[in-house]
């Protein structure tokens, strides 16, 4: 006997229970044809009789008695099994993975490292970098994500922030050339590794500033940042993030064009269980209080 066989034995265990083949069927929410085949199949298989039919319905034989008691035994294991995992979807403990990339960490962390401090027996892992964890692999429980809206197939996709860009220069920078004009050839740009980068502030630089003026490019956003913090020059810098940066002037304010929806996903297997939902809540409480 193996696993193959279960569908048999649980169709023999609710004739047993029950008494009749139309009472199994019900209960199983299969056809009458159904049970008798997996009946006869399971004696054929076991070389007994389990059942001794007339015409009230099928009385267990003493090798069905014993089927019953085992199968009954097996139904009560899978049952406080059921009532674990449930407790287990209820509990804050184990390892709860976060997913992001690394511009987002200095948002992410304060929220995370509280959450991580109310929850002691919770270890959190936090993953930034520019790496896709798939959800449906269990690669992580949560993710952060920036950008076009994610369309994998059994995620739940919820709206978390629109992180505002604008133009940024270090003081010493415009010291030594001046505020942006209408000419913006006249300057220094800091902007990404990729030219063809996605990121709307990105499409509009490569519009907009000839490529020559590019002096630094950098391929991550952290270095990018840095980059303009440095003094490398004009550079686009999240509005939240610039307030934190001393010595930052604002070239250009925000505009629409240039922002970036955040996106808060989890997977729909995970979505409700506790740790999971603590999380979410906890995120989405925190960014209406981000700039």
């Amino acid at each position: 006997m193996d696993v193959d066989n279960w569908d048999e034995i649980r169709t023999a265990f609710h004739v047993a229970r029950l008494g009749t083949v139309s009472g199994a069927a019900e209960a199983l929410g299969v056809h009458h044809a159904t049970v008798i085949r997996h009946v006869d199949a399971l004696e054929d298989r076991l070389g007994v009789k389990l059942f001794q039919r007339h015409a009230r319905g099928y009385t267990p034989t003493e090798a069905g008695e014993e089927l019953l008691r085992v199968a009954q035994v097996t139904a009560d294991q899978f049952s406080q099994l059921a009532g674990r995992l449930r407790g287990r979807g209820a509990a804050m403990t184990g390892e709860l993975t976060v997913t992001t990339v690394d511009s987002l960490t200095p948002l992410l962390v304060p929220v995370l490292s509280g959450f991580q401090a109310e929850h002691p027996e919770l270890t959190l892992r936090l993953m930034a970098d520019s790496r896709l964890y798939r959800l449906e692999y269990g690669e992580a429980h949560v993710a952060v994500r920036a950008g076009s809206q994610p369309d994998e197939p059994d995620n739940i996709v919820q709206r978390l922030y629109t992180l505002r860009y604008a133009l940024y220069a270090n003081a010493g920078y415009v010291a030594a050339h001046g505020r942006l004009g209408e000419d913006l050839a006249a300057h220094c740009y800091v902007g990404p590794s990729d030219e063809d980068h996605r990121a709307p502030f990105n499409r509009w630089l490569k519009a907009n500033v000839p490529a020559g003026r590019v002096g630094f490019r950098a391929s991550d956003a952290r270095a990018q940042v840095e980059a303009v913090a440095a003094g490398a020059g004009i550079g686009f810098v999240p509005v939240w993030w610039a307030e934190r940066l001393p010595g930052l002037e604002q070239m250009r304010p925000p505009l629409a064009e240039w922002d970036v929806p955040l996106w808060l996903v989890t997977h729909v297997d995970l979505h409700r269980t506790a740790k999971v939902q603590s999380l979410t809540t906890r995120l989405k409480d925190a960014a209406k209080e981000w700039p």
